[in-house]
């Protein structure tokens, strides 16, 4: 059984911690790359998971820090909140925190529910080239209708009380919506970012409360497999899990660093752009090969 060397994970690594925030999909260009670049690697392999946790797991701790500011604002928010025992609608950042925890609760039940059946799906190039093309026209489709809209969020006040005013069901729908990363191809920011825009909010605060949302999501799904990262079948892929990890954590923070700026004026035109040429591309590559 060929295993997945150093550079191969410091390759993977970087994508991941770039396409994970970036909103083009990690998973789908973690089943792309390898069978682009005709890598001997079992992708249903137990090894190949494992490594996506490491690099998930250091991903989720950059985002963590990144925005470690924010979220003791949270914490205290979320304490404040059980103290009074009720939600102080001028409390932003207990409401934040209370949207984050809804609005993880989808995620958490399909990812537990469905991951396991969905494995399957991690060593099909071609169906992750197709889902690329589905992801483009989720964030095309987002922001024609935001545009459309008239009471985008487009204010002066901060981002916590832009976020707040969510209401609890926009969460929900929001971390339902982001559930759909689960298929290789489909962003889980990207997703997030285009409910979040059809909630009301602007790109940059939509971008925020991706990056918050995802970083519960991503931590505790790598922590459940934690245990798996120590056993006895992860020894020869220690090393190249390491490698990994670090060019993980490095891109992705990098990429958080570049994207909150970007989306203080940007969109997500030019990523759904390179879904679609990415997605069509690769599927007439793969079909013909």
């Amino acid at each position: 059984m060929f295993m997945i060397t150093v550079i191969q994970a410091i390759i993977l690594g970087l994508v991941q911690g770039i396409t994970e925030l970036f909103p083009i999909s990690s998973l789908g260009h973690s089943v792309i790359i390898p069978n682009l670049l005709h890598w001997h690697i079992n992708q249903n392999g137990q090894y190949f998971l494992t490594f996506l946790i490491a690099t998930h797991l250091a991903t989720a701790i950059v985002l963590f820090l990144f925005f470690l500011p924010e979220w003791i604002k949270i914490f205290k928010g979320l304490a404040r909140s059980f103290l009074q025992r009720n939600i102080d609608s001028n409390d932003s950042y207990a409401k934040l925190g209370w949207l984050l925890v809804i609005g993880s609760i989808p995620a958490g039940i399909l990812g537990l529910l469905f991951q396991q059946s969905l494995q399957k799906l991690f060593a099909s190039a071609q169906i992750a080239a197709g889902l690329l093309i589905v992801n483009g026209l989720i964030l095309l489709t987002a922001e024609k209708l935001r545009k459309r809209r008239k009471n985008a969020r487009e204010t002066s006040e901060k981002s916590a009380d832009n976020i707040a005013k969510l209401g609890w069901w926009q969460s929900v729908g929001i971390g339902t919506i982001q559930s759909a990363a689960l298929f290789p191809g489909i962003s889980r920011s990207g997703s997030s970012m285009a409910g979040s825009l059809l909630a009301g909010l602007n790109n940059e605060d939509a971008a925020k409360f991706s990056f918050l949302l995802a970083t519960p999501i991503i931590g505790a799904a790598a922590l459940l497999k934690l245990p798996g990262l120590f056993n006895s079948s992860a020894a020869p892929i220690r090393g190249a899990m390491l490698a990994g990890a670090v060019a993980a954590a490095v891109a992705a923070y990098l990429s958080v660093k570049f994207l909150i700026k970007y989306f203080q004026t940007k969109t997500l035109t030019p990523f759904a752009i390179y879904c679609l040429i990415a997605g069509f591309s690769l599927s007439i590559y793969f079909w013909v090969k």
